[in-house]
């Protein structure tokens, strides 16, 4: 009679018959993950050294200001970028395994549930949103590429600093994280059933390759543009504040 191997059992927590550092990544994102969320609510709560001309902080863009308004501009504008990062595919996987456990990795035994409804019932079912997110997250992509321009001009004249650099290097991955998007991949192609006999099909077509080929580094431009915002928030609120001198090029 043939034996059998026997290997843990995949329902306890953290059975498992890997013997690499499984455990690092999901570690690894909850510290990073962790670290942005605590510094982005304080940033945003501050309502204070956003704008250093000609610079303002992403976090507040576009500012809204209103007199009845008596909290942080940033409350009224910053629910839509982190909405967009929150129903993200990419992040939904990062932040389940990181704070759900739910599995902790791949072929790792999770958190055991009695009853698993998936993203069907509230709030999960709210991750549904994300393509709506990604409208809205446009719009302020938009008003980001405004303030880029905007940074260029010193007193009505073209110049650039330091801050110019940052706050576009910022803007620019943030594009990449929209544009490598699995919803605007599939708002482009994927729902369709054949390119060659919808209109602009080849055009169509053209686009969603190139979006697949950004959509493969999701991953990557997911993580550093969101290193990058917090950077450009922190660089701006430290001109600001008075506590660094920017660099002038020209």
């Amino acid at each position: 009679m043939a034996k059998t191997m026997s290997g843990p059992r995949r329902s306890e927590f953290g059975a498992t018959m890997r013997r690499d550092a499984w455990w690092m990544e999901p570690a690894l994102v909850a510290v990073g993950l962790g670290l942005f969320g605590i510094y982005s609510t304080w940033a945003a709560l501050q309502g204070q050294h956003y704008f250093a001309e000609p610079y303002l902080s992403p976090f507040y863009s576009p500012l809204i200001l209103l007199d009845w308004w008596p909290w942080s501009p940033a409350i009224l504008i910053l629910w839509v970028p982190l909405g967009f990062r929150f129903t993200c595919y990419y992040y939904r996987k990062a932040y389940y395994r990181a704070y759900f456990l739910n599995p902790p990795a791949c072929a790792v035994g999770g958190v055991r549930k009695k009853k698993y409804s998936g993203e069907t019932t509230f709030p999960f079912i709210l991750q549904n949103l994300h393509r709506y997110f990604l409208y809205l997250s446009s719009i302020v992509l938009g008003f980001l590429w405004l303030d880029v321009l905007y940074a260029f001009n010193f007193d009505g004249h073209l110049g650039m600093g330091l801050g110019t650099l940052v706050l576009l290097a910022n803007t620019s991955l943030l594009t990449m994280y929209t544009l490598s998007c699995h919803s605007l991949r599939h708002l482009v192609g994927g729902n369709l059933n054949c390119f060659a006999t919808c209109a602009g099909g080849e055009t169509r077509h053209k686009v969603w390759n190139r979006l697949s080929g950004f959509n493969a580094h999701h991953m990557f431009w997911a993580w550093t543009s969101l290193f990058m915002v917090g950077f450009a928030d922190y660089y701006v609120r430290m001109v600001a504040s008075g506590a660094i001198t920017d660099p002038r090029f020209f």
